[in-house]
């Protein structure tokens, strides 16, 4: 069970840079000016981790249409997130928290310590970098996608235009 709690709407989403791929990082600076969901998983390869960023994969065109970038954040390799990536037919990024272990899922209070994995957690920022919604699931349960529908629904009350 988790003590980890969520940082709180309305706080400033601490910032990162983490690799994408072996040879390119993706920051969340970068992404400032659209909202932003983050999805912190413990492990590629685990069945409830299958399932969940294949939902997610699933409902990319929902996210889409609130202009919202989907990231998956977990402390396996970039390598480890290629091959999972591929097995999956994921079409969003991937991040390896990987070194420091765990430093990004740390500052968003979604670190498993006794474990060495980030939590199930679930982070909606608005386009400003702020904190709209947070969640921390049950490690053993796939959280579905509504809270971050919802969320993402609630920043501006309509779709975003590109």
């Amino acid at each position: 069970m988790s003590t980890n709690t969520p940082l709180a709407s309305g706080a400033e989403a601490p910032g990162f840079k983490l690799r994408d791929t072996p040879d390119q990082d993706v920051s969340l600076k970068e992404l400032r000016g659209r909202p932003v969901v983050l999805m912190f998983y413990p492990a590629d390869f685990s069945p409830i981790c299958g399932s969940e960023v294949s939902l997610f994969n699933e409902i990319l065109p929902e996210l889409q249409k609130h202009a919202a970038q989907l990231l998956g954040i977990s402390v396996d390799s970039a390598w480890c997130h290629l091959a999972f990536a591929r097995e999956n037919n994921l079409r969003f990024p991937l991040l390896a928290d990987f070194h420091p272990k765990g430093e990004v899922a740390r500052r968003y209070q979604s670190y498993r310590e006794s474990e060495g994995e980030a939590e199930r957690a679930l982070y909606v920022i608005d386009k400003d970098g702020l904190i709209a919604w947070s969640y921390i699931s049950p490690v053993g349960v796939n959280p579905g996608a509504e809270g971050v529908l919802k969320a993402l629904e609630g920043l501006s009350g309509k779709v975003y235009e590109d």
